[in-house]
């Protein structure tokens, strides 16, 4: 028995990606490895990495034309969820249940399928992996090894499809054509108070587990420059930065003052409601870099905000965003809580794009990380939260 790290590396139009999986049990006399990889694994010593590059269609089943087909409007189905009406979007993705009955699909099937055009009276959709027309390369490295117990059947698992299937790939326009976040009034949310009476109440609470934290830090120690003036946008009592860290000055910008003072590493902190004044109170190019941890999907008026962070990012600056599957619900824009957290990178991506300021895009995410064990919710999820992270240069 083993445990590994699967790091799947690919390419889009826009931006280069990174999905990082942790299987933490695997069985390498049952499961299934990648053929290339299996003989650079078994017998191999804890530490051992191995990459493979594959070409469109070796790791996956290959891109098939007859998965692309039209349907009329008439055969989604919009009321699926009760109490929710779905309207399908041009490049969104959505539950294959969504189509049940057309082309053999089952009504319980969960499997995402993505819609790639959308007229009055027809519906592209789209069946295969969003990977399946993508070069691959995939890394893993070996980080447990420890003998079996007697073992009496069990699941197999299929590592080409664990680390690929209904995830990575998502966060990718369909053929370069922007996806379609922008209708159904995306930027509503379900509380209707001012932010600055739900931030008035300081909250000194964690918002996500320590082992999700542990990597944004050690992602903002490989992505943020040294010595760098570093900016912390919609900040609180906590930055996730790495607790010996070798930045400049760090300024934070947030909802609450007490938080905000709260926070050891700042020089300096700003009370700002982004929301009510996008505007940021700051210099032209006066950060080397910005980072907003876990609050993107509270922004209502992103394209603004983004525009903003690029004005006071000096040129090369790097604005990175990281983001989980954890959120206040009432605050969160309408957008975030209905796609799937794949899409989220890939809206992240489209506020980066829509004013061409940001340049060398790149998204990153990892899961499978084992929940530390007196985290509260340990009792109820095993894994550690997901950590996604979109990062581009001011240009």
């Amino acid at each position: 028995m083993c445990a590994m790290a699967f790091s799947l590396g690919w390419r889009s139009e826009h931006a280069r990606h990174t999905d990082q999986l942790v299987a933490r049990k695997l069985n390498l006399w049952r499961d299934i490895l990648p053929f290339e990889l299996e003989p650079e694994l078994m017998d191999k010593p804890v530490g051992h990495v191995a990459t493979h590059a594959y070409r469109p269609g070796e790791l996956i089943v290959p891109y098939q034309s007859d998965l692309c087909f039209n349907l009329s409007q008439r055969a989604f189905h919009r009321q699926l969820r009760k109490n929710n009406y779905i309207e399908p979007r041009m490049g969104r993705f959505y539950p294959r249940a969504f189509i049940g009955g057309s082309r053999g699909i089952f009504p319980e099937e969960v499997l995402p399928f993505r819609v790639c055009a959308v007229s009055n009276d027809m519906l592209g959709c789209d069946l295969n992996n969003p990977l399946a027309d993508k070069a691959l390369e995939l890394t893993v490295r070996i980080l447990d090894i420890w003998a079996a117990r007697e073992e009496h059947g069990g699941s197999c698992n299929d590592v080409a499809e664990m680390v690929t299937l209904n995830g990575p790939g998502m966060q990718a326009r369909w053929r370069g054509r922007a996806t379609d976040f922008w209708q159904d009034i995306p930027f509503s949310r379900m509380a209707g108070e001012p932010d600055a009476g739900f931030y008035a109440m300081p909250r000194m609470v964690s918002h996500v587990d320590r082992a999700a934290s542990a990597q944004i830090a050690k992602l903002y120690a490989r992505l943020l420059p040294k010595g760098g003036r570093v900016l912390d946008l919609m900040a609180s009592w906590e930055s996730h930065l790495p607790q010996a860290h070798d930045l400049g000055e760090i300024v934070g910008l947030g909802m609450n003052a007490e938080e905000l003072a709260a926070n050891p590493l700042f020089a300096a902190h700003h009370v700002h409601d982004l929301n009510l004044t996008p505007t940021l109170p700051y210099e032209d190019a006066e950060f080397d870099a910005v980072i907003c941890s876990l609050s993107v999907e509270y922004l209502v008026k992103p394209f603004e905000v983004f525009a903003e962070v690029a004005r006071v990012l000096r040129p090369g600056g790097r604005f990175i965003v990281t983001f989980s599957n954890r959120w206040f619900p009432p605050k969160a824009i309408r957008a975030w809580e209905g796609m799937h957290e794949f899409e989220r990178p890939g809206l992240v991506l489209e506020y980066f794009l829509r004013d061409g300021l940001f340049s060398e895009l790149e998204t990153w995410s990892i899961r499978g990380l084992p929940r530390p064990a007196d985290d509260k919710y340990a009792d109820r999820h095993t894994d550690s939260d997901p950590v996604y992270a979109v990062w581009g240069d001011r240009h």
